[in-house]
């Protein structure tokens, strides 16, 4: 029996268990919409710990990591920069949205933003947002699946198919669980993938270097040697400078409680302690970026030249002699990483294109009273978005972290928001407003026009100045809102 034939096997069982533990929690949550949300409000630290640290590094970190670290050197490092300061604002605005949510039946970011600034037009576009920032980021979570399915069957598994047969599992256990699917496979998935990590990043230099110390003084004294000096390298190969990584860093960090899979876990968690404790356990999850990033340095001077560099993981492990069982192991964790962030990110997207977009209308915001239809109604979602970034997962040629880089600017525009909600009274729905459109406007401007940019800065701080002038200016020079409707929220 050819090696492969195992690998797959190995990884067949692994998508079995994880398709029956993500449809089982489910029977445990009440039938509502709330229930398939936000799980009835009951998370607790061990649960949302995972689900939150599985739900950010996934694709990006098992495949984007290891590739930018291998072809690009030091400019891997803003991954972990900016996971080391993206945690610091839920903190603070988890537990306040937690109570609120409890409150008033909140269950997405938006309703939350909606009822603090007064907008029903706010509301529709951040849902309008959040499904086109989430479908890179699930695309990027197919791409993933695909390439481990198509490196390991040797081509028999074209990355297409691949990609469907993971994301079919996802699919099942999605629409009949919900979030709680969401967080207990997320658990399995975390745990799985952290031990998996960190056996190859201690594993892969002993063998090929006798040790990391050894490996990187190889890597010093060759050609690769200056692309460890930060900030890296381009992806063309030319030196990165320090307006793009910082950039990277602060975008990245200030968008990464932004992400609507992200923020809405604290309409899940039990108890605000629940997410402090979460918050100040969540840096010993960002550890798993070490050995992930080791692996790709591992590979510069023994696998030259490997194209396209997202693929080199799989690539390692194939041309490595390990025993057949442990690679259809290893292979199965990077199916992990994947999975872990698209179940949480198609939940999401669905539920906000629901409860703050399609909702709007007269029509079905009536047909939605009924019970069960408004659930009903965000399985469907679920099924249209899973399509939409399949679709673009087998015809986008974009790398992996260049994909997350451009939904990053994005989603950051919500972050001025956000904080305005909880700690500038003064602010209001036309200011928030016109800050959102101005900042997505001016960030997909220069996303597209590169050319233009006055300095080589992430584009989505570009749109976060505008964003901020237009939130504070407008602000200013508008009625507040109603007194009892701010205090709500500024004096949580």
């Amino acid at each position: 029996m050819a090696d492969w034939i195992i690998i797959l096997g190995i990884c067949g069982i692994y998508l079995a268990i994880t398709l029956v533990m993500g449809i089982i929690p489910g029977r445990k949550v009440s039938n509502s919409a709330a229930g398939y949300v936000a799980g009835d409000r009951s998370m607790n630290v061990f649960i949302l710990y995972f689900v939150l640290g599985a739900s950010i590094f996934s694709s990006f970190a098992s495949f984007g990591g290891p590739g930018w670290a291998y072809s690009r050197g030091a400019a891997a490092f803003y991954i972990i920069a900016y996971g080391a300061l993206g945690m610091v604002p839920f903190y603070f605005f988890g537990p306040k949205a937690r109570k609120l949510g409890a409150k008033h039946g909140f269950v997405t970011q938006a309703e939350l933003l909606q009822d603090r600034y007064n907008s029903k037009l706010l509301s529709a576009l951040l849902a309008v947002l959040t499904v086109v920032v989430l479908i890179p980021y699930l695309t990027l979570q197919m791409k993933g699946a695909g390439l481990v399915l198509n490196t390991i069957s040797e081509g028999t598994i074209p990355e297409w198919l691949g990609a469907g047969i993971a994301y079919g599992v996802v699919l099942v256990y999605v629409f009949f669980s919900g979030v709680m699917g969401v967080g207990w496979t997320n658990t399995f998935q975390g745990i799985f993938m952290l031990i998996i990590a960190w056996f190859l990043g201690i594993y892969l230099p002993e063998k090929m270097y006798g040790g990391i110390g050894p490996m990187f003084e190889e890597l010093i004294a060759s050609d690769f040697g200056d692309a460890l000096t930060a900030p890296g390298l381009t992806s063309s190969g030319a030196a990165w400078d320090w307006w793009g990584f910082s950039s990277a860093v602060l975008i990245s960090a200030i968008g990464f409680s932004m992400w609507p899979h992200f923020f809405m876990k604290a309409f899940a968690a039990k108890s605000d302690r629940t997410i402090k404790l979460t918050v100040v356990l969540y840096p010993t999850f960002q550890i798993f970026l070490v050995p992930i990033l080791i692996i790709g340095f591992a590979a510069v001077l023994a696998f030259p030249n490997v194209t396209p560099a997202d693929s080199i993981l799989p690539h390692v492990l194939l041309q490595m002699d390990l025993p057949v069982i442990l690679i259809g192991l290893v292979c199965a964790g990077t199916l992990a990483a994947s999975m872990s962030s698209g179940d949480a990110i198609v939940h999401a997207a669905a539920s906000v294109a629901v409860r703050d977009g399609l909702s709007k209308s007269p029509s079905l915001a009536n047909w939605m009273k009924a019970e069960g239809n408004e659930r009903t109604l965000i399985r469907i979602l679920v099924i249209v978005i899973s399509l939409i970034a399949y679709y673009f997962a087998v015809f986008s040629e974009t790398d992996i972290v260049s994909l997350l880089l451009g939904a990053y600017g994005g989603i950051a525009q919500m972050f001025p928001l956000v904080f305005a909600m909880f700690y500038w009274p003064r602010a209001n729905g036309k200011g928030a407003l016109a800050g959102l459109i101005g900042g997505i406007v001016v960030t997909l401007f220069f996303l597209y026009n590169p050319e233009f940019k006055p300095l080589p800065m992430h584009e989505g701080i570009y749109g976060l100045i505008v964003n901020l002038a237009l939130l504070i200016g407008i602000s200013l020079t508008t009625e507040p809102e109603d007194r009892e409707r701010i205090e709500r929220y500024t004096e949580l």
